[in-house]
């Protein structure tokens, strides 16, 4: 930490009559995890100070999902000053940072550690000379239910989630039921009282807007029951995948302040939409834009197009780390707004890269990539675009003509010619396990990292789902 970040965090921790210190860490699968400390162990020895923020602080990494074995469990946490927030979602005063992990021994950066792979992305991109940044634009789209249970055991299992707006309430005695409840696939835009979230919303941006987070516009999203989307201003990769768990933080507590629970699943309702995560993308090389031409179809460059055929070649291993979940393909359907052909198009928001054209300004050009959802790690998720988008580059991948028509009205013929994403998990992890040689480059990615990933979600998600009856084949085969 330099003289300068020491001065910065001690003014916050003065000004906000700061009591505890929050240290914030992210696991392989994407949750933040944290411990805390009174203020004192970093104001009153100055020692300790130094171990703090110089030497780290240790933790258990065997009881972290994806990290160690328990003869090897010792971790350490480095305190990233430039990240010190006030938590906005405690009571007692409390400096929130984010924390580097480092190994112990060799006081080297821990290769599991997902925000040390974001900066490896970044680091890479440099060393191609192609651009010098890459920009990210995430527009996480979130429920927030009133209500939700769910429990599974030998003999039974059942989930329930109920919304004050869901379009299922309409009729419910609510004494009174004061109706206005967004039909299903109707949610998109209407004002209050259609809109019930508003304020709701609105709170979570100005928390947002307090610890840094630049927001450009919040809404409704289309499904019942308080779908909604908060959209932030695009960062670079590592800062954006820092303000993703941030945002992802606000939301479920702000939520949780006001008697809601707000989820980034994505299908948690049957018949309705699901929550993605589509993602801008552009690269920047001295402060031009190198995914914009004037003369390109939909003003996007050359380099644009490779970068989209990367994306293209390598979606279906991209979706075990950007839709990584059992869930995730349960929204990646036809006929819900999900992406699953794999092509290209200006405007079309039926293609796997749609290219918005609001405006010709050669600053906004940007490519979308649509099937990523928010139940994916943004350290790991963007870095794994960022890599693809780059061998595309490097390699001269075209990705062929666009498509410039619904990809969910092709002929069977039209539709026969275009791949898709996979149907399943499980497709998509076998998909990464033949195609990750572009994630390896540069030791971006490292072998150990996708073998633990592969094994992690083959036995702790694929398996377990595979193994329990499901409540609908109860209905489809009871009486067989």
């Amino acid at each position: 930490m330099t003289p300068q970040e020491a001065q910065q965090v001690f003014e916050l921790i003065k000004a906000k009559h700061v009591q505890i210190i929050d240290l914030k860490f992210n696991d392989l699968p994407g949750l933040w995890q944290h411990f805390s400390m009174p203020v004192t162990e970093l104001t009153e020895m100055d020692d300790l100070t130094k171990s703090i923020w110089e030497e780290g602080v240790g933790f258990d990494g065997s009881s972290i999902r994806g990290f160690q074995k328990i003869q090897e469990s010792d971790m350490i946490l480095l305190p990233d000053p430039s990240t010190a927030r006030l938590d906005p979602a405690c009571q007692v005063p409390t400096l929130s940072v984010i924390c580097d992990i480092y190994e112990p021994l060799t006081k080297q950066p821990y290769s599991r550690d997902p925000r040390y792979i974001a900066k490896k992305a970044e680091q890479y991109l440099r060393s191609t000379g192609i651009a010098e940044t890459s920009f990210w634009g995430p527009e996480l789209e979130f429920f927030v239910f009133d209500d939700v249970r769910f429990d599974q055991a030998e003999q039974y299992g059942f989930y329930y989630v109920d919304s004050v707006e869901g379009g299922w309430n309409s009729g419910r005695d609510e004494k009174p039921n004061l109706g206005y409840k967004p039909r299903f696939k109707e949610g998109y835009f209407p004002v209050p009282p259609h809109d019930s979230m508003q304020d709701l919303r609105s709170e979570m941006i100005l928390t947002m807007i307090n610890v840094g987070i630049p927001i450009e516009v919040h809404h409704h999203e289309v499904a019942t029951a308080g779908q909604g989307e908060i959209d932030m201003k695009f960062d670079s990769l590592s800062s954006m995948a820092d303000k993703v768990m941030w945002y992802k933080y606000i939301v479920k507590n702000i939520a949780r302040k006001h008697g809601k629970v707000a989820t980034f699943m994505p299908k948690p309702l049957f018949g309705d939409n699901g929550s993605g995560m589509h993602t801008h993308i552009s690269l920047w090389k001295n402060s031009t834009n190198v995914f914009y031409d004037p003369e390109g179809y939909a003003l996007i460059s050359e380099t644009a197009r490779y970068f989209i055929g990367g994306l293209l070649k390598h979606s279906a291993a991209l979706m075990a780390l950007c839709a990584p979940t059992t869930n995730s393909y349960k929204r990646l359907v036809p006929g819900y707004e999900a992406p699953v052909n794999l092509v290209y198009s200006a405007r079309n928001r039926s293609a796997c890269v749609r290219i918005p054209v609001y405006t010709p300004n050669p600053q906004t050009k940007r490519l979308e990539y649509r099937p990523p959802d928010a139940s994916c790690n943004p350290y790991l998720a963007f870095p794994a675009m960022l890599m693809a988008g780059l061998d595309g580059i490097e390699n001269q991948i075209d990705p062929g003509p666009p498509l410039d028509k619904s990809s969910y009205e092709l002929t069977p013929e039209e539709e026969a010619a275009i791949t898709t994403t996979p149907g399943s998990l499980e497709e998509a992890l076998c998909a990464l396990e033949e195609d990750h040689e572009f994630l390896l480059k540069d030791g971006v990615f490292t072998s150990d990292v996708l073998e633990v990933w592969l094994e992690y979600k083959r036995q702790h998600e694929l398996d377990p789902v595979r193994l329990r009856p499901h409540p609908w084949e109860f209905y489809l085969y009871f009486d067989v």
